[in-house]
This record gives C-alpha cells, structure tokens and sequence, in this order.
C-alpha cells in the first residue's frame, strides 16, 4: 500500500467539551460510591474523645462536607475532564515557557506508585525508611555535584518557598554576625521572578531593582552604585526569564562579596545548564533548583513539588531540618542546628518528586546531564531563529543567542492588526497548543515565552512554529478569527475584570458558597 504523506501544515483538531460542573455540583444526598467499613474497636479506642493520643481539640466537630456521589457519575466527571485537558503528554507543550515541561519518563511514575513508597507515612521511624533515606541523601550528594554546593535540603516544596528559606537564611547570618539590623537591602534585576522580590520583601528588605544597560544586560556598574554597608545581598536568575544569560555573572557576586552580602541564585529552570556551568564556580553562596522542573518530575499545577535548596559550607547550619546523614551504616536524621531558621514546611520533604529526580539523574549520568542541556539550549537556538521570521515577532533587549528559553514580543503585530498576545493564546488552543505570555509586570510588551527543553524533536518544533506563523497571517488577513478565537477548543473568553478584585476571589467551595450567599 502507498503510503499518504501528510503536508506540513496545522493540524486539524477539535476537543470534546463538556460543560462539566465542579464536582461538588454533582452531589446528590444519599448517593454512594463506597461504604467504609464501621472503625475497628482497637482505633476507636486509640482516638476516642479525649481517652486517647489524638487530644478533643484536634477532632472534627462534625463530618467534612464532601459531596455524596456515585461510582459510575464520579468517573464519567473525571475522564470527561480528561478528555478537556491538555497538557505534555497529549500535545507539543513548549509554550509553558520557563516551567520546563519536558517528557517524564514513565519508569519513574511506576518506581512510585510501587506499595514500597506509596505506603510511606513521614512520622515512620528512620530504621523503617532507610530506603528512602538513603535516596534523599545520595540525591544531596549529586545535587552538590552538579552546583558545587555543600549541602541540600529539600524541604521546601516550592521554588518561592526555597526562595523564602534563602531570604531567611540571609537575614539569620547577618543577625549572627550583629550586622541583621544594617544590612536592610537585596538587590535583584528586573528581569527576575517577581517572587524573588516578594520573599525578600517579607522578611522585611527593602528592593533594589536593576534594570537593563544599553547592551540589555544587568547593569553592572549601576549594581555597584548601589552596593552600600546596607547591602544584605544579591538574588538572580541567570539565565533570566527572557533566556538572556549574564556572561558576567561573576563580576557581580565579587562585588556584592566585597562589600559583605550574600549572593543566592534562583535556578529554577536550570535547563540550559547541567553540567556546563554551576553556582560555586558563579560565586554563589546558595542556589536553589525546581525538582519538578528540570530534574523532570511533573510540574503538578503547583504541587506536589520540590525547590531544592543548596548552601555553601558556611550557611550549612542555618538550613531547615532535619537534614540525611549516614553514620556508616545506617542512614539517620539530623535534628536542626540552633542556627537553623526552622522547619519551611511540615516533615521532611516530597519522597515521590525525590525518587523520580534521583530516578532521572542516574539513568543520565553526568554526561547525560550534559546532553539534556545542549539539546535544551539548540533547540531553543531553532526556535528562535524561526519566529523571528514570522511577521510582527521579536525579541528585545539583546541580539544574538538566547539559552533555554526565549521572552518572546507581538508588539509590532498587535501595533499593526490590534490582535493581542492574550487573542493569540486563545487561538493557539483551537490548534491543541498553547503558550504562556509573562508574569507581571510585561516587561516585554505583547509578551510569549516559548521553552522547547530536550524533550522535542525538530518536527515538534515546526508543527509549534506553523501553527503561529499561520496565527499570524490570520492577524494580518482575518484578524477578527483571532480575534473571536477559540473556536474548536474547551476553553471561552471569560470576564477577567473579578481577578483584580480580592473581594470576589473564591479559592474553596466553601468561600464560593458564602461569596455568593448560597450559605
């Protein structure tokens, strides 16, 4: 049989929609999936009121308000869920720009849902878990390896809860030195998470903010204009959110060292970076990497995740604990130092985002490690270099090579058709793709931010790279298709005017049902 070859072009897609309710809509009295089975006598003992370990106080004074459904509605609500879901496993998914979404492989989600780990409690004694504790601690020991750090926890489970940890492990070693109540500032750049502004300003600094130089690079000079016996220390990402990578890197920690802050690095889409480069050599004292992003455990939405935080010698005792150690024949944990800013989160970490980056690591090796970062780095390179022929896509601030990922601009495009970055979001959705624009401020007007990892091939790419050229041409001949988008997809246009409005901001059922008077 001749085989059909199929022309490059937009694929033809359609999702199914189902205009499913949240799941608590669906509840219906009486209704039953599961009938548990009555409390042993032995537990009811154990937690009787008052009687047993678990004090009154701690008990819930009536039964959670869960909603009562059956078996059969319950599965026919998520797998329609599913079926109105995108996400890496389903579609090219680079347009998540600077969360890294690379393949996960699927080895690694059955190592964790093995009865071994999926029976672990975090209040287990340590002789009862020397498994995954030895993990956790030969996972400090390559974390090191590949930052030049000297120790690691990874008990924050986020990279702006990592990034707190390191603002407080800031303000704990100038207060050990009597310097806590001068050293007030941290500098950082524009270009940088805003969330490493924000957890620096909760510990109470003030924010020095460096915008670009003409070249659009961080300022070095004007850093240095701000450096002052004030100066606490200097937080960054480099690369940055617009993939700019600062080849002076150095010049920078040396001078806030030189005038005694602490330097610590946001590496949370370190993508571009195994094995090529690491925080010591960049003379950092602490840095922190996502598990749940370049060490290729799921992103999640927001958790279950890891930010893996890395010190130098010197900061090691202010690190939450407990912290794995091994004594030569068993693995223990430490208890905290009495420096140690305390515990970030509850116990001691997540063992399943733990495994799988330990899991990914030794499957790589070292040279392994590097190859992810050349790939990661070449084919954002092609990336590039495509969009920048589409008509109406730039990339400001500077010319020539970006690492990982790219800040991208439809300014010209939306200057000329009035088609904006948010039209072409929804547009992208009706062709199973989808990309992110920017966290706030839109330093870069009309932003896209395009992250291609490792993990896709050029075909990937060129499928991405068409169904936004043909965007485009859409803004410049139809620009009200755009304009009106999605048209095959799950997604619709919604009133975005209640998100500036805390007052009508409902993140519970709960608050859904007061806010809206239903209680």
């Amino acid at each position: 049989m001749k085989r059909i070859r199929r022309d490059h072009k937009v694929r033809n897609f359609h999702q199914a929609k189902w205009d499913e309710p949240v799941i608590f809509e669906l509840h219906r009295e009486g209704e039953r999936g599961v009938i548990p089975p009555g409390t042993e006598a032995g537990i009811a003992a154990e937690v009787g009121d008052g009687i047993g370990r678990i004090p009154s106080s701690m008990k819930r004074k009536s039964a959670p308000a869960l909603p009562e459904i059956g078996q059969a509605k319950v599965l026919r609500h998520y797998l329609r869920l599913s079926q109105e879901t995108l996400g890496s496993d389903l579609n090219v998914e680079i347009g998540q720009g600077t969360c890294t979404m690379k393949y996960i492989p699927r080895i690694n989600e059955m190592l964790i849902r093995t009865p071994h780990m999926m029976e672990l409690h975090p209040l287990q004694e340590a002789d009862s878990v020397q498994g995954m504790l030895e993990i956790f601690y030969k996972l400090d020991l390559a974390m090191r390896e590949i930052s030049g750090m000297d120790a690691f926890s990874f008990q924050p489970s986020s990279g702006t809860q990592a990034l707190l940890a390191m603002a407080s492990i800031v303000r704990a070693y100038h207060d050990s030195r009597g310097e806590g109540e001068q050293r007030d500032e941290i500098i950082t750049t524009i270009f940088s998470h805003p969330s490493q502004a924000a957890t620096a300003a909760v510990k109470g600094y003030k924010i020095i903010t460096l915008h670009p130089d003409e070249d659009g690079f961080p300022d070095l000079e004007k850093l240095k204009s701000v450096i002052s016996e004030r100066t606490a220390g200097f937080v960054v990402a480099n690369p940055e959110d617009t993939g700019i990578y600062n080849h002076r890197i150095r010049e920078f920690t040396d001078a806030v060292h030189e005038a005694g802050g602490v330097c610590f690095y946001d590496q949370a889409n370190a993508n571009g970076l195994l094995g090529i480069t690491r925080a010591k050599e960049a003379g950092f004292d602490m840095c922190f990497f996502n598990l749940h992003k370049t060490f290729a455990a799921p992103h999640m939405c927001g958790g279950p995740a890891t930010g893996a935080l890395g010190v130098s010698e010197e900061l090691k005792r202010f690190l939450p604990g407990p912290l794995v150690d091994y004594d030569g024949s068993r693995y223990v944990l430490k208890n905290q130092s009495a420096d140690s800013i305390g515990k970030v989160r509850s116990f001691h970490g997540v063992a399943q985002t733990v495994l799988r980056s330990y899991a990914w690591i030794m499957s790589l090796g070292p040279d392994g490690l590097k190859d992810v970062a050349q790939i990661a780095v070449l084919n954002n390179n092609y990336l590039y270099h495509k969009i920048l022929q589409i008509r109406g896509a730039s990339a400001p601030y500077i010319k020539g090579r970006r690492l990982e990922q790219v800040r991208y601009s439809w300014k010209q495009l939306t200057d000329e058709t009035g088609v904006t970055t948010e039209d072409i979001t929804r547009r992208m959705c009706d062709f199973g793709l989808h990309y992110w624009t920017s966290h706030h401020p839109y330093i870069v007007k009309q932003p896209f931010t395009l992250e291609p990892t490792e993990s896709y091939s050029k075909e990937d790419l060129d499928e991405y790279i068409q169904a936004l050229e043909h965007i485009a041409n859409e803004a410049y001949t139809q620009p009200e298709i755009v304009r009106s988008a999605p048209h095959n997809s799950t997604v619709h246009r919604n009133d975005e005017s209640s998100l500036d409005d805390p007052k009508q901001w409902c993140i519970t059922w709960r608050a859904y049902l007061k806010k809206t008077q239903l209680v």
